[in-house]
């Protein structure tokens, strides 16, 4: 295959504008480069996605495909990723007046130091245009000094809203396709394919590349450490990577699949996972982060392994000249260590839905500091099948937090096997529970407490699945 020139540009954009850029770098990020362009109306806080002080709007697909208006974190998304694509920013949405979030913030007194609030509008903003304004609309804006009472009254003043004007209308004028990007600035190189068979030989071409996809974790490393990656392979663009497929015995998600729309579009299919979403960051972060791309990080504290590992996910991964399945479990083999091999990309993840003949109990829980928009203390995720006569035929207990990666209590799963599912058995197994891990402590809490938590959570488990039946 013959790749594409190298530009030494990038269009986007901005606020009804077509921005042309040129010789920046692909991983400054987008709220650096509105900064540097002197559009400081969007604010830093933190510089990591909490507080959403930075939010913008880009335009994408909403889980049913169609246009909308999505609030994402500009302090995470690396400028390469913006190429081709219309973002809006609090600067944008007055058109000789105020628009309509903005007013009923005014009114509804929803701002006092005001270092949060072009955020909060963003977010506003976003949702207005989806016709669902509610307090989930700003559940990843932070605001310190006002209080969220006024704040929550301005988005009730505007919910249910059928808007027509000039953002509506660019919405059905929007292309939401992404067009293939092959950038470079002399010294960095920002690749965004449409097709897998593109990437992985990019990636066979430049095995030192950097895969980024939503960016939410990569970002970090552009925005808090100022890291720069010399080749970056943008899997966005790829639509192969984003279909979501589910027939009576199986489902399967596209690693690229953004993770808002398995929260909309599986709701009540897997109801560990329903949970699991609903406690994960913020819609800001949720409308870039990948399921592909938590799984792919590694990270002992991401969220979805553990519910992926008691659901027995399977990953398929494909490079140049194969593809392979292998079973999660199998897959993280260290602290950010995972069984992919040079020149290998997550396809999907596979999961097999219960099985007939028996009764099916699920449910994850995440423990943190906050209720949202945290880092976990433990997550747990728990599959138990029982037969008719109350026997556990199946056990699936998942963690996170506890040790160096994502990982399964396999001997306390084995314990549980043909054992009666009532409290004795459950009190009989967490001694064992609570040793079957070796975790750290940190400021977030002692290995002592990890350890009570991965016991009691079990039985968190079972008291609420018995208040259920």
């Amino acid at each position: 295959m013959t790749h594409q020139a190298l530009e030494n540009q990038l269009f986007l954009t901005l606020n009804g504008e077509r921005v042309c850029l040129k010789g920046v770098s692909p991983s400054m990020t987008l709220l650096q480069y509105l900064h540097q362009s002197r559009r400081t109306g969007t604010k830093e806080g933190c510089g990591d996605g909490d507080c959403g002080a930075c939010t913008v709007a880009i335009v994408g697909r909403n889980p049913d495909g169609q246009a909308s208006y999505q609030a994402v974190n500009s302090c995470l998304i690396p400028i390469g990723a913006i190429a081709g694509r219309e973002i809006v920013t609090v600067e944008g949405i007055a058109n000789g007046k105020l628009h309509p979030v903005q007013a009923a913030m005014v009114e509804a007194g929803g701002s006092q130091c005001g270092y949060c609030t072009p955020g909060f509008i963003m977010s506003l903003f976003s949702a207005y245009y989806d016709g669902r304004v509610d307090d989930f609309s700003v559940e990843g804006n932070l605001c310190r000094c006002t209080g969220y009472i006024p704040i929550r009254k301005a988005a009730q003043n505007v919910t249910n809203a059928q808007p027509s004007d000039q953002f509506s209308e660019r919405l059905g004028q929007s292309a939401l396709d992404l067009s293939s990007v092959a950038y470079s600035n002399q010294t960095q190189q920002f690749y965004r394919p449409t097709q897998l068979s593109e990437a992985l030989e990019l990636l066979q071409q430049y095995p030192e590349a950097t895969l980024v996809a939503g960016g939410t974790d990569l970002g970090l490393e552009m925005s808090h450490h100022r890291r720069s990656f010399p080749i970056l392979i943008s899997l966005e663009g790829i639509q192969e990577l984003q279909h979501i497929e589910q027939d009576s015995n199986r489902l399967t998600i596209g690693a690229a699949v953004p993770l808002h729309t398995i929260e909309t579009t599986l709701k009540g299919v897997f109801p560990s996972l329903d949970e699991m979403l609903h406690w994960f960051a913020a819609r800001q972060v949720r409308n870039r982060a990948t399921i592909g791309g938590n799984i792919g990080t590694a990270s002992p504290i991401g969220d979805l392994p553990p519910v992926l590992l008691a659901l027995d996910a399977e990953l398929t991964i494909a490079n140049l000249a194969e593809t392979r399945t292998i079973p999660l479990s199998d897959f993280f083999k260290g602290y950010r260590q995972t069984d992919l091999k040079p020149g290998e990309i997550i396809v999907s993840i596979s999961i097999p839905k219960s099985i007939h003949g028996v009764k099916r109990l699920s449910q994850s829980y995440k423990i943190g500091k906050r209720g949202t928009d945290d880092i976990s203390i433990v997550a747990a995720a728990f599959v138990i099948d029982v037969d008719q006569n109350n026997t556990i035929v199946h056990a699936r207990l998942g963690y996170g937090g506890v040790a160096a990666t994502p990982i399964r209590a396999i001997e306390v799963e084995n314990l549980l096997i043909g054992q009666p599912w009532t409290i004795e058995t459950i009190q009989q197994v967490k001694p064992a529970l609570r040793e079957s891990f070796t975790p750290l402590t940190d400021f977030r809490g002692s290995a002592a407490y990890r350890k009570l938590l991965v016991a009691n959570l079990l039985e968190k488990f079972f008291v609420e699945m018995e208040e259920l039946s």
